[in-house]
């Protein structure tokens, strides 16, 4: 998925958002982003192997056709360029990514403490 598919949602209920809940969502967004690589690293751990992402850049050659400055008809050679983006399986090495499981969910437990305390005085802050 493109990542400006995925910010513009999130940007417009930001701007809805209280002063209390951008300040949650601000103080949480490490724990959030450590959640979501924990779980992505846990599914690499099932499947055996990692999932990425590239793009291809295919030229459609095509004809078309227009008119010239006398009104006749004429055909001319004109590319579409277009941009597709596959999902591929990438080999890993297991024992390093349990090792990066295990450090992910170290630091996740870090941030969590972390963030509890900040959402705490998000919510001293900002009472509603």
């Amino acid at each position: 998925m493109r990542p400006a598919l995925i910010i513009l949602p999130l940007v417009v209920l930001a701007a809805c958002a209280t002063p209390r809940e951008q300040c949650i969502n601000d103080v949480t967004r490490d724990t959030r982003v450590l959640s979501s690589l924990i779980n992505e690293t846990r599914g690499n751990l099932d499947r055996g192997y990692a999932l990425e992402e590239r793009q291809d850049v295919r030229t459609i050659r095509s004809t078309c056709r227009g008119r010239d400055d006398a009104g006749d008809l004429f055909e001319f050679r004109c590319d579409k360029t277009n941009t597709f983006t596959t999902t591929v399986p990438v080999a890993i090495d297991l024992n390093v990514e349990r090792a990066k499981l295990a450090s992910l969910e170290e630091r996740f437990a870090q941030a969590q403490s972390s963030s509890n305390q900040a959402v705490a005085q998000c919510i001293a802050v900002h009472p509603e």
